[in-house]
């Protein structure tokens, strides 16, 4: 609560927590506020924005409703960010935590592998994946956490060579705690903070990449995703730009409140630490 608190003060903390707490209500809303299939034809075709009140942002040029598609389309966005984040930092955390506390050559074999995971781009070895696994949620998730996980491993590893040699890890050898058990239960709790604070950064990634997957024709073809909005509206970009500008807004507005969001959490730890 003090985290929260401190982050709040911030100013642009708040401001990001609020943007991401009506994403966030939207989601959960999406199917009592706009029940039934998103992709369905809801009305005449290209119909603008605020030009009818049954269609508040206009349709697309097959007559779907362009406001149930980004409230529903927000549910992929955040599944996926949020998913993709928690499986990255998990892997990354478990690696780093392994290759620090045993070191020698479990060591030096986790972090060849994570350098080799590194070489390559985090988009290209998602298109890779989706290309051989097929586009679905659940493969489009593990897709981008696979070019995520390395940096939270280095930080892990870093965080467990300077914390295995202190005291409280003797004292678990001395009560005849096994090596894993002291690598998981005593050390990785007190190596969490840094992994944790780059939450936002791969949050923020993966909805650009879910995006631009999307956009490619790779997201899962029976969820309406804010990248599938935009190559939709490309094809009518001179007649009707709003089937591109807004699905865009909201990708930008996601990323610049998790960006503020992220920013107050380290502003908020610093300024814990430093007071401790």
């Amino acid at each position: 609560m003090r985290t929260l608190r401190a982050m709040l003060a911030t100013g642009e903390g708040a401001v990001g927590l609020a943007l991401l707490a009506i994403l966030a209500l939207a989601a959960l809303a999406a199917p009592f506020v706009f029940p039934g299939d998103p992709l369905a034809i809801a009305g005449p075709a290209l119909v603008r924005p605020f030009s009818d009140l049954a269609h508040p942002l206009g349709t697309d040029r097959l007559g779907r409703d362009v406001a149930v598609e980004l409230v529903h389309g927000a549910r992929t966005t955040l599944l996926v960010a949020i998913a993709a984040a928690i499986t990255a930092l998990g892997i990354g955390t478990l690696v780093g935590t392994l290759a620090g506390f045993l070191g020698g050559l479990a060591d030096e074999v986790l972090m060849r592998i994570t350098e080799a995971f590194q070489t390559v781009p985090a988009f290209l070895l998602a298109l890779a994946f989706i290309s051989v696994a097929g586009p679905t949620v659940a493969t489009i998730v593990l897709a981008i956490a696979l070019g995520a996980w390395t940096q939270p491993a280095r930080i892990a590893r870093a965080q467990v060579l300077s914390l295995r040699e202190r005291d409280f890890v003797a004292g678990a050898r001395v009560i005849g705690m096994t090596p894993l058990e002291i690598a998981l239960r005593e050390v990785l709790p007190n190596a969490l903070t840094p992994v944790v604070s780059l939450a936002a950064v791969i949050v923020a990634g993966a909805v650009l990449i879910e995006a631009a997957l999307s956009f490619l024709g790779l997201g899962d073809p029976n969820r309406v995703t804010w990248g599938s909005m935009i190559a939709e509206g490309r094809t009518v970009l001179r007649g009707a730009p709003f089937l591109s500008i807004v699905p865009g807004l909201a990708l930008v507005t996601t990323v610049l409140a998790v960006h503020l969001v992220g920013r107050s959490f380290l502003i908020a730890t610093h300024t814990r630490n430093t007071l401790a």
